[in-house]
């Protein structure tokens, strides 16, 4: 049996691992209850293992980059750009054509939304000139890529013997993040099962057609505008890249919801796709950081539907600057604790809705946040895997390589 089991891709495996959650949810939530622990360790692991890797691998490739030697990296922040922008004109388009009105309850405790643009990229700024060590212990992407990045500069000229041993720890680390990753099966199993068996989906439903805009526009952004951006970029049929992309990143990405715990998913998929690793081991850190579709998603559609449940009259351009005021919070939104949700009193105030309703938009939010965060981290982190294999294909077709998306590999 075992001998089988590591014959099936991991993909497949992944599967096996959702359908069992599923089942020992709905039939022995109780009994299974310790199931819920193997979630909590494959995300575990995988946060501990990412900040390390990325901090490695970064000050490896910059500390052996030769003077000359091409980059994507314009390319692929470009993309990151546009897409993040995109994603808030698809959300407010979508909301003028359907749009939804919300039951406002009471507001959220304990929470505090930023003031204003001002303080989201101050907050990123901050984070820029954090000490390494913090960076590392918290997480703190943008202040581990400077670091590395400034430690990589500083030893292009240290001898030989150090920047070997500096690429020995990167491959080190990548060797973990492969063991990590073999667990994902009893991870998802994991994680899977608490979502059902704690939230169940009974609660979903008096917000339904609020979901159906936020998934629908989602999913608008991940199989129409991502793959026109793509074809756009490389010339040929961008379909079979951006369903690996969203099997590989963005599956796994649905269930430990987080960009961050991602990063080594998304660095394994590049790797096998054949991607530069001097590229890749920089943009998708950064992509967890700054590549936010569904985070600007969920900002203009949840703003929206505030905006018509008070029958506030919008004429587009000002909805069109709410793409724009969501696409610039959304890149600041790791830096603010609570995410995405926490910056809908931002968007709010451009409509002159006060403080104490946008909280109440924001506990509507936490409600459907189960769903709403799980899609969300599925389409921002399969993006940076995307994005990243487009930027070097566009390159790879200049250049008149091959370009191979669907090679078999069994992990």
């Amino acid at each position: 049996m075992f001998s089988k089991w590591n014959q099936l891709s991991l993909v497949k495996r992944i599967v096996i691992g959702l359908i069992v959650g599923i089942i020992l949810a709905i039939t022995v939530p109780d009994a299974a209850k310790p199931v819920e622990l193997l979630g909590s360790l494959f995300v575990g692991a995988l946060k501990a293992v990412a900040p390390i890797l990325v901090f490695f691998l970064v000050m490896s490739a910059v500390s052996q980059h030769k003077p000359g030697q091409k980059t994507n990296m314009k390319s692929v922040i470009s993309l990151y750009l546009i897409g993040t922008f995109l994603a808030g004109v698809v959300a407010v388009v979508g909301s003028f054509i359907f749009p939804v009105t919300i039951a406002l309850g009471k507001g959220v405790e304990n929470v505090s939304p930023p003031s204003g643009v001002s303080e989201v990229l101050k907050t990123l700024l901050m984070n820029v000139v954090d000490n390494p060590i913090n960076a590392l212990a918290n997480a703190n992407y943008i202040g581990i890529l400077v670091w590395a990045l400034l430690l990589g500069v500083a030893l292009k000229h240290a001898p030989a013997s150090t920047k070997t041993m500096i690429t020995d720890f990167s491959n080190a680390l990548s060797q973990v993040v492969r063991w990590v990753i073999h667990l994902a099966p009893f991870g998802i199993m994991g994680l899977v099962f608490s979502a059902i068996a704690t939230s169940g989906l009974a609660s979903l439903l008096q917000y339904g057609k609020l979901l159906a805009l936020l998934l629908g526009s989602m999913a608008f952004m991940a199989l129409v505008v991502n793959p026109a951006i793509s074809y756009v970029m490389m010339r040929q049929n961008p379909y079979p890249l951006v369903f690996r992309c969203l099997k590989q990143s963005g599956l796994t990405a649905f269930f430990t919801r987080s960009s961050a715990a991602n990063i080594p998913v998304n660095m394994e998929l590049c790797e096998e796709l054949g991607l530069d690793k001097d590229m890749y081991s920089v943009s998708i850190p950064l992509g967890a950081t700054i590549n936010m579709a569904g985070a600007a998603i969920t900002i203009s559609v949840l703003t929206l539907a505030a905006v018509h449940t008070l029958g506030i009259q919008v004429d587009f351009g000002t909805a069109l600057i709410l793409s724009i005021l969501a696409a610039v919070s959304a890149c600041g939104a790791s830096g603010v604790a609570g995410g995405s949700l926490l910056l809908i009193p931002l968007a709010c105030s451009l409509f002159g809705i006060p403080n104490e309703v946008a909280m109440q938009v924001v506990g509507v939010g936490f409600v459907i946040g189960v769903i709403q965060d799980s899609v969300e981290t599925g389409l921002n982190s399969s993006t940076d895997a995307l994005f990243t294999a487009v930027a070097e294909f566009s390159q790879w077709r200049k250049e008149g390589k091959e370009i191979v998306i669907n090679k078999q590999v069994n992990l």
